[in-house]
């Protein structure tokens, strides 16, 4: 199966996970030693994030990925 890869969605996501971790006052290197996510790799928004991993995310920043998701637009995204 062909991975399908929405651009608009994961610069969405990449622009959320920035957010929150730069209101937290944590780098990216701080985040990587505590969670082994590189989130730098995830704020460039070149590469698929899985879900497993956005749920890493927002366990670390303790909110629910259905909080994460509400602030992205995601009616406006192609359903290829």
């Amino acid at each position: 199966m062909k991975q399908r890869r929405d651009d608009i969605l994961l610069k969405e996501i990449a622009r959320r996970v920035k957010k929150l971790r730069e209101m937290h006052g944590i780098s990216q290197a701080d985040f990587l030693i505590a969670t082994d996510i590189n989130i730098g790799r995830i704020e460039l928004a070149k590469f698929n994030i899985t879900v497993s991993t956005l749920k890493a995310i927002c366990d670390y920043f303790e909110i629910s990925v259905s909080d994460f998701l509400k602030d992205i637009p995601i009616s406006e995204f192609s359903n290829e």
